[in-house]
């Protein structure tokens, strides 16, 4: 007599389900690493149209803003230059960000002048382009770093 093997052994399914369990872990993990990129990237890009909105601000008054914050626009007079400004994406990336995670806008004194120059601190946990990442950076009218 011949016997008919229908379904499977148990050996079976527990191989097919510890494979179904390694490639879900790692395609988690990967999915992490790519999420943390793309915060820092944002982080970048949010940077890059503040300054955008502070460059426009100053070909326009002469100066840059006192003051700068999340939530609030970069605006004088009937002209506005960014709605609303960024908040930084959440949760904060890297190891060496001393628990920060907001864009800190500061006004500088240049040759005499107040609200002549200002910086903006942030923090990557990654490097994006030519910045490096793992630390706090600055951008300045100079450029981003």
């Amino acid at each position: 007599m011949k016997k008919n093997k229908q379904g499977f052994t148990l050996i079976e399914l527990l191989v097919v389900i510890a494979i179904i369990g390694l490639l879900s872990t790692l395609s988690v993990l990967a999915l992490n690493t790519a999420r943390a990129r793309s915060r820092d990237a944002k982080r970048v890009a949010d940077i890059k149209q503040i300054q955008t909105a502070l460059e426009l601000y100053y070909n326009d008054v002469g100066l840059y803003p006192p003051t700068v914050s999340s939530g609030s626009a970069i605006a004088t007079g009937s002209s506005v230059y960014m709605q609303i400004v960024p908040a930084a994406p959440t949760p904060a990336d890297g190891t060496n960000c001393s628990g920060t995670n907001a864009y800190a806008y500061t006004s500088d004194v240049m040759n005499g002048v107040t609200n002549g120059s200002y910086h903006i601190t942030y923090c990557l946990g990654v490097a994006i382009g030519n910045i490096p990442g793992n630390t706090t950076e600055t951008a300045t009218p100079a450029g981003i770093r």
